[in-house]
């Protein structure tokens, strides 16, 4: 008898545990959906990239490899440092691979006709963009990466925002459009 009790008991026990622990999973997907917008957006397909880079993607995008596309880029929306909106607005794409030690291990290029930029605080590190830039939004940033093409901007208030680290190359003409 008293085996049954006890038997009982832990089976009640195991099913409340269960119950309570499981829910209905609407908080744990509302902290999922918040995550994505505070994490960054690794990808390695075009579609993901795409994604990446629209108004409701991230505020960091790194990619794995080369990409290719056929049509224009246009990186929008307003994103802050690390996904959180008490830091400075702030996006970076990141076209390389690194080390714990944060040294470049591998950069990427991507190819497209033209990417415009209409995110304020846009900066491009450490890859290669084959194609134009055109920057529509303030603060503007290549960082240590190549673009095999021009960089056009759309007004003189953002060239002069703009800032092309030393160690970056444009192998076209810079200038307002």
């Amino acid at each position: 008898m008293k085996r049954k009790f006890g038997l009982v008991a832990v089976v009640i026990l195991s099913l409340f545990l269960l119950a309570a622990c499981g829910g209905n999973g609407t908080d744990q997907n509302q902290e999922e959906a918040a995550d994505t917008v505070t994490t960054a957006s690794i990808v390695s397909e075009e579609e993901e990239f795409r994604q990446a880079i629209s108004e409701d993607g991230t505020w960091i995008i790194a990619t794995l490899n080369d990409l290719t596309f056929e049509e224009e880029l246009v990186v929008e929306g307003t994103f802050y440092n690390r996904g959180d909106s008490e830091n400075e607005v702030y996006r970076k794409i990141a076209p390389y691979t690194q080390d714990d030690e944060r040294n470049i291990t591998e950069r990427f290029t991507i190819t497209a006709p033209q990417m415009t930029i209409n995110s304020p605080n846009t900066r491009f590190q450490a890859g290669i963009f084959e194609g134009d830039i055109v920057v529509e939004a303030d603060g503007f940033e290549l960082y240590d990466a190549t673009v095999e093409g021009n960089i056009y901007f759309a007004s003189e208030e953002y060239q002069e925002s703009a800032e092309i680290t030393e160690d970056s190359e444009v192998t076209g003409e810079i200038e307002l459009q």
